[in-house]
C-alpha cells in the first residue's frame, strides 16, 4: 500500500495535483483502505510520473490522456505517437515565433523610451492607444 503523501514523494507531485489528475480520469481512482484513505500501487507512481513529465514538455491534459492510452495500448503504432508530438512541436514552434514578436515589439517599445525623470512614456502612450492598432510604432 502506498499512501497519498509517499506516492507524492516518490513522483514528485503535490497531493492535491495527484487528486485533480485522479478527477480528470489521467489516474484512475485508488482503491480505498477501511478508513477511506487512498491506497496506490506502483503503477501509479509510474503513471504519475509519465504526467508530470508530459506537463514538464508542456503537452495540454487532453494530450496527455492520449497519450497515456497510447502507453497503455500495446497495439498503437509509434506513428501515431510521433505525429502527436510533432503537432505539439509545431504548436511550440508558433507560441517561439508569436513570443519573439511580442519581444521585438518590447525591444522597440523600450529602445524609444528616455527612462528619465520625464512623464513621457511611449511605452505608455503605445498600451493605451485605443484606435483597434496593435503597436503601430512596433512594426518591422
Amino acid at each position: 500500500m502506498i499512501t497519498i503523501g509517499e506516492i507524492a514523494k516518490r513522483s514528485g507531485l503535490t497531493a492535491k495535483m495527484i487528486r485533480h489528475y485522479e478527477s480528470l480520469g489521467l489516474l484512475p481512482a485508488p482503491a480505498r483502505s477501511e478508513a477511506g484513505y487512498r491506497s496506490y500501487q506502483e503503477k501509479d507512481v509510474q503513471q504519475l510520473r509519465f504526467i508530470k513529465q508530459a506537463r514538464e514538455l508542456g503537452f495540454s491534459l487532453p494530450q496527455i490522456g492520449e497519450l497515456l492510452s497510447l502507453w497503455h495500448d500495446q497495439h498503437r503504432t509509434s506513428a501515431k505517437v510521433k505525429q502527436l508530438a510533432q503537432e505539439h512541436i509545431d504548436v511550440l514552434q508558433n507560441k517561439i515565433k508569436e513570443l519573439e514578436q511580442m519581444k521585438h515589439s518590447l525591444e522597440m517599445l523600450v529602445n524609444r523610451c528616455h527612462g528619465d525623470d520625464n512623464p513621457d512614456c511611449p511605452i505608455l502612450d503605445e498600451l493605451a492607444q485605443t484606435d483597434g492598432e496593435s503597436c503601430p510604432h512596433c512594426q518591422s
